[in-house]
């Protein structure tokens, strides 16, 4: 098929996917309200078209914590993404190094630190949540130390998984493990071309980061389990502290949705939030990053660097999130739907659509650098 936006990647990904991978990765919590709220409001924020404007020179590069990026975007860590293609966070961290922009491994990836350290040319960001074992989060670290990783990505908003209704139709959770074993069989076989060169050649099939700590249990049942088990529903801010004593690097909270905990991000010491609501895949019933971004960007002004993911389907989209107050964008399951679509080479077109993408936002609202996005070019003011 013709791939000429994100959306064509998605139904590619649904063709080639076992659905309950493609669920896993395209669904939300609950009834969905808050994952489709993500695209629809960031999708109504109107833009000021300006014209007769010297718009021939364009610069989409910036950068973040000290890094120069080739665009204001980052993949965002995405857990089982690497099940998507043949060791699939390995031929991500590639096509993102190639368009100058940042990877941020998932603690729950395919494909372990180590794994991907070897693929990759650059130090990339790795991502990490808060579990019950101490001992082990520190080991990760470590890891990511040793692995010379750029940025720490702190996940906050998974003190409990969200309930995703569509991961119990497919067997993915809540069903036995035989028979969910036995159903997620089935679906892999209605997919060949996936089960043959992901499935069979794509072993093996754990999570390579948390494999130590599951005792020799392996199965995506297993690893669900153990996620409701090991997730820290007890953490507070001050157990935070631990996190900023033992990374030295820049770190990043993310998951906030409130400018007041923004502010405690500050106060805690942090170089940078992500305002998220996990894709829509915790809490349904929030707000759209879109209406939560402008008073959180307003409340923390320059105290530290505020970048947003959520609903982000376009360069368009991109060029909304900044002007909303956003210094960088994470791209998610956009970038997931492309590496299932076509491996590293959907991932790298992906990259250079939302980049084409960008340019044609820019020259029509007559600005030419990253820093000049602001709600100046918004038709009306979202907050």
């Amino acid at each position: 098929m013709i791939i000429a936006q994100i959306s064509d990647f998605r139904e590619a990904a649904r063709r080639r996917l076992p659905r309950f991978l493609f669920e896993y990765m395209d669904g939300g919590s609950y009834a969905e309200t808050t994952l489709r709220k993500n695209v629809d409001e960031l999708s109504d924020i109107a833009l000021r078209q300006r014209v007769l404007r010297d718009v021939s020179q364009i610069d989409v590069s910036t950068e973040l914590f000290g890094q120069k990026l080739a665009l204001p975007v980052a993949l965002a860590p995405i857990g089982l993404a690497g099940l998507n293609a043949r060791r699939g966070e390995c031929q991500a961290v590639r096509a993102a190094e190639r368009a100058g922009v940042p990877f941020i491994l998932s603690t729950v990836s395919a494909c372990s630190l180590d794994e991907v350290t070897k693929a990759a040319a650059k130090p990339f960001w790795f991502q990490l949540y808060m579990i019950r074992d101490r001992a082990f989060m520190k080991d990760l670290l470590a890891q990511a130390m040793a692995a010379q990783c750029s940025a720490l990505v702190f996940t906050v908003d998974m003190a409990v998984p969200g309930s995703r209704y569509r991961d119990y139709h497919t067997g993915l959770s809540g069903a036995g493990d035989l028979k969910g074993s036995i159903w997620r069989l089935l679906q892999a076989l209605a997919r060949p071309d996936w089960a043959w060169d992901v499935g069979l050649m794509g072993r093996p099939h754990v999570l390579g980061n948390v494999v130590p700590v599951m005792q020799g249990k392996s199965s995506i049942g297993d690893f669900f389990a153990w996620m409701r088990d090991n997730f820290d529903p007890s953490i507070t801010w001050r157990d935070l502290d631990f996190i900023r004593s033992e990374w030295k690097g820049p770190l990043i909270i993310k998951g906030i949705l409130d400018p007041e905990d923004a502010l405690e991000a500050a106060k805690l010491g942090a170089d940078g939030i992500i305002v998220s609501n996990h894709g829509g895949r915790q809490l349904d019933g929030v707000l759209s990053t879109a209406k939560a971004l402008p008073p959180i960007a307003d409340a923390v002004g320059d105290q530290l660097t505020v970048l947003a993911d959520g609903g982000v389907r376009s360069g368009l989209d991109v060029v909304r999130m900044l002007a909303l107050g956003a210094k960088g964008v994470l791209l998610g399951r956009a970038w997931a739907y492309a590496l299932a679509a076509q491996g590293e080479a959907g991932v790298a077109k992906m990259l250079a659509l939302i980049e084409a993408e960008m340019r044609v936002a820019m020259a029509l609202t007559g600005v030419t650098k990253i820093s000049d996005i602001n709600r100046t070019i918004l038709a009306a003011n979202p907050a």
